[in-house]
């Protein structure tokens, strides 16, 4: 039985709320999102001043907060396969492994669009 779905504001304020607690445990319980957060916080103000234009500035803040993205969403991954069950399986290591990856590529990315742009000059 499918419970009804919330419209409107209702809807806005739960993913709202379900957003704070998503960023709430995974500050509690990710150190490397902590750690990626501290980084972005340097980050983006050097991005901003670094950059010339609206475009440049986009460029080199836009993959500081895809990082952010991609560690919550490595997170959600490492959380689901650790509530399936602990025990080592390789597929339950395959997926934290390329979880990793995702987030590794965007680290490069990062890395590329700052040479890009800062070497364009």
């Amino acid at each position: 039985m499918q419970r009804e779905k919330m419209r409107g504001m209702g809807r806005l304020l739960r993913a709202f709320a379900s957003s704070a607690k998503g960023f709430a445990g995974a500050w509690r319980e990710e150190q490397a999102f902590r750690q990626e957060v501290g980084f972005a916080c340097v980050a983006l103000p050097v991005a901003l001043w670094l950059g010339r234009t609206g475009v440049e500035r986009a460029l080199l803040a836009g993959p500081v907060l895809l990082i952010l993205i991609v560690e919550l969403l490595n997170s959600a991954i490492e959380a689901t396969v650790d509530r399936i069950g602990l025990e080592q399986h390789v597929l339950a290591g395959l997926a934290k492994d390329i979880g990793s990856a995702a987030v590794m590529l965007s680290f490069i990315l990062l890395g590329v669009m700052w040479l890009l742009v800062l070497l364009d000059r």
